[in-house]
C-alpha cells in the first residue's frame, strides 16, 4: 500500500493504545485463519485512504502541489498536525528528487518505473503535469496492488476531468481480474499500466501474472515501495523484491530501488511508535529485521544492488532542503515542538539502492543517486 500519514506523536508519546496490545515486536499473531488474512488485508488496505488524507492535508495547507490529491479522498479530509504535514512533504519531495534523477538520466532512452503497493498514489500523473515529453512513451510507469485497490482506483481515474488531461484512459484495454461481472482493476496502455496483483502470489517457479507480459525486460527500470513491503513477513518481503531483481531483470539491466519505511524500533520511541500503531491492527513486519541502517544495507546488498545510501526524514529536512525553500516550508504553519519533530523524523527513512546493469550502454543511468541530497545521506 501507499505510505500512511506518519503516526501521531502526541499519541506515541503517551504510550497508550487503543483496542489489542502489543506482545513481542513481531505484533499479534497474523493469518492464523482465512478469516484473520482477510480482516488484516482490510487494514492494511485502510492505509491507503490514511495517506491519501495526508497528502491531500500536505496540499490544502501549501506543502505540495498536487491537484490530483483531492480526487482520491472518499471523505472529507482532516487537517494533520503541522508535523505530520511537514514529514508528508519531506518524503514526498525525497522520492520525487530520486525519481527526477532517475527520469532526467540518458534522456533518449526509454525507461520503466514500477510502483509495488500503489494505492491512490498520484505520482504518474504529476510527472506528466510537470513534464513536456518530445516522446510521448519515453516512460513506462507500472501500478501493483489489490485488485479492490486498482479498481477504485481506475474508477476515480475514468470519470475525473484533472487525469484525463495528461492521459486518456480511453480506448485502451481494461479487464477484470476475477469474473466478467467484478469491477474493472486492470488497465494497458502504451506509457501507463495498472496490475491487480496481490504480491504474495508471486513466485519465480510459476508463470508471471498475465499483465506482467507488459513489463519491459530490458529497460532500465526503478521499483519504488512507499510502506508497501513492510506490511509482509520479512520472508515474504524479500521473496517480492528479488523476484523483480533476480528473476524478473537480468543482471544486464539497470535497476535501482526506492524504499520509504520506519526504522529504529529499538529505542524508547520506537517501542511505544511499534506499540501504538500494533493498537490499530497495523503490525510492521520486517521492521524488526530491518530496523537500522546497517540492517538494509545488508538487505539491498542481497537484492543484487552495488551502490546504496540512506537517511532519514529530519536529515532529508535538515540538508537535502534549500534554505530558501526551507523559509517557505516553516512559514506555512508553526511547529513548536522542535525536539519531537526531531524524535518523529528520525524513526523514518528513504533507501535507495541501484546497479548499473550493462555499463557500457548505460553509464550514468544512476549518477545523479550518488549525491542527490548532497551530504546528509549515509553510504550504506
Amino acid at each position: 500500500m501507499a505510505a500512511p500519514s506518519i503516526p501521531n506523536l502526541n499519541t506515541l508519546r503517551s504510550g497508550r493504545g487503543r483496542g489489542r496490545g502489543l506482545g513481542s515486536l513481531g505484533g499479534p499473531s497474523l493469518h492464523n485463519t482465512e478469516e484473520d488474512k482477510t480482516r488484516n488485508d482490510r487494514i492494511v488496505q485502510q492505509t491507503d485512504q490514511d495517506a491519501s488524507i495526508s497528502r491531500m492535508s500536505a496540499v490544502e495547507a501549501g506543502y505540495l502541489d498536487d491537484p490530483f490529491a483531492k480526487l482520491f479522498v472518499s471523505s472529507d479530509a482532516q487537517r494533520r498536525f503541522p508535523i505530520i504535514n511537514r514529514g508528508t512533504y519531506v518524503r514526498t519531495t525525497a522520492i520525487d528528487t530520486l525519481v527526477d534523477d532517475f527520469v532526467h538520466s540518458s534522456r533518449h532512452r526509454k525507461k520503466q518505473i514500477i510502483s509495488l503497493g500503489a494505492g491512490s498514489d498520484t505520482r504518474y500523473f504529476r510527472i506528466l503535469s510537470r513534464r513536456s515529453y518530445q516522446q510521448p512513451c519515453d516512460l513506462v510507469y507500472h501500478e501493483i496492488d489489490f485488485p479492490t485497490i486498482t479498481a477504485r482506483k481506475l474508477a476515480v481515474a475514468q470519470k475525473s476531468i484533472e487525469i484525463s488531461r495528461y492521459i486518456s484512459l480511453k480506448g485502451y484495454s481494461y479487464a477484470s481480474s476475477g469474473s466478467l461481472n467484478d469491477p474493472i482493476d486492470t488497465y494497458r496502455s502504451p506509457s501507463y499500466h495498472v496490475h491487480a496483483v496481490d504480491l504474495r502470489t508471486l513466485d519465480e517457479l510459476k508463470e508471471p501474472p498475465p499483465s506482467f507480459q507488459e513489463i519491459d525486460r530490458s529497460l532500465p527500470t526503478l521499483i519504488i515501495s512507499e510502506c508497501c513491503l513492510v506490511y509482509l513477513t520479512p520472508a515474504t518481503a524479500d521473496a517480492v523484491a528479488l523476484y523483480f531483481t533476480k528473476h524478473l531483470f537480468p543482471p544486464t539491466t539497470p535497476l535501482g530501488m526506492i524504499l520509504y519505511e520506519p526504522f529504529n524500533p529499538h529505542d524508547a520511541f520506537g517501542r511505544v511508535m511499534v506499540a501504538n500503531l500494533a493498537a490499530r491492527g497495523i503490525v510492521l513486519q520486517t521492521l524488526k529485521k530491518y530496523g537500522s541502517f546497517e540492517a538494509q544495507a545488508a538487505r539491498m546488498k542481497a537484492y543484487g544492488f552495488h551502490e546504496s545510501r540512506a537517511a532519514n526524514v529530519n536529515e532529508l529536512w535538515m540538508n537535502g532542503v534549500d534554505e530558501k525553500e526551507k523559509e517557505r516550508v516553516s512559514g506555512l504553519e508553526m511547529v513548536d515542538e522542535v525536539e519531537e519533530w526531531e524524535l518523529l523524523a528520525g524513526h523514518y527513512c528513504v533507501i535507495w539502492g541501484w546497479r548499473d546493469g550493462n555499463a557500457n550502454e548505460e553509464e550514468g543511468t544512476w549518477k545523479r543517486w550518488d549525491d542527490p541530497f548532497r551530504q546528509m545521506q549515509k553510504s550504506i
